[in-house]
């Protein structure tokens, strides 16, 4: 990209970047325009890719509706993205999840990243402890007559 073009971008660029990795759970909140108003709808979902440089950075979240998959590609610089919540993270060892679109259910989960946003999610249980019972010796058998 030369930098006359790159230069030329800057000024349409988000001024607070969005934070989020390729794994985590997003609610994205889109203005929809309704006549002469505005509404805020939220579509929330998991990140399975992030593509692009510049202007033309983008995202795709995807999520589970009535048993089939959506997924919806917001640029990342848009103004019509009015803010994104991280909801957890999950931690991946790949850019792209594709391989979430063939699974239902339960396989689709992710391991959760432990940090910031699962420290706030997660409340401290003491482990129970362990009871001591006594237990009481088997009482012995008499051994079986021989015929």
């Amino acid at each position: 990209m030369s930098s006359r073009i790159r230069h030329a971008e800057t000024s349409f660029f988000r001024k607070a970047p969005l934070d989020f990795l390729v794994g985590d759970t997003l609610e994205v909140s889109v203005r929809i325009p309704e006549g002469d108003k505005e509404r805020i709808q939220v579509f929330s979902g998991r990140v399975i890719r992030k593509r692009g440089i510049g202007l033309a950075e983008t995202f795709t979240v995807r999520r589970i509706v009535m048993g089939e998959g959506v997924e919806r590609i917001f640029p990342m610089h848009s103004p019509r993205i009015a803010g994104v919540r991280v909801s957890s993270r999950g931690a991946v060892r790949r850019s792209k999840l594709y391989y979430l679109r063939g699974r239902i259910g339960k396989a689709t989960r992710l391991r959760a990243v432990l940090g910031e946003i699962a420290a706030d999610a997660a409340v401290a249980v003491p482990a129970p402890k362990a009871e001591r019972t006594e237990e009481k010796p088997a009482a012995k058998k008499a051994p079986a007559k021989k015929k």
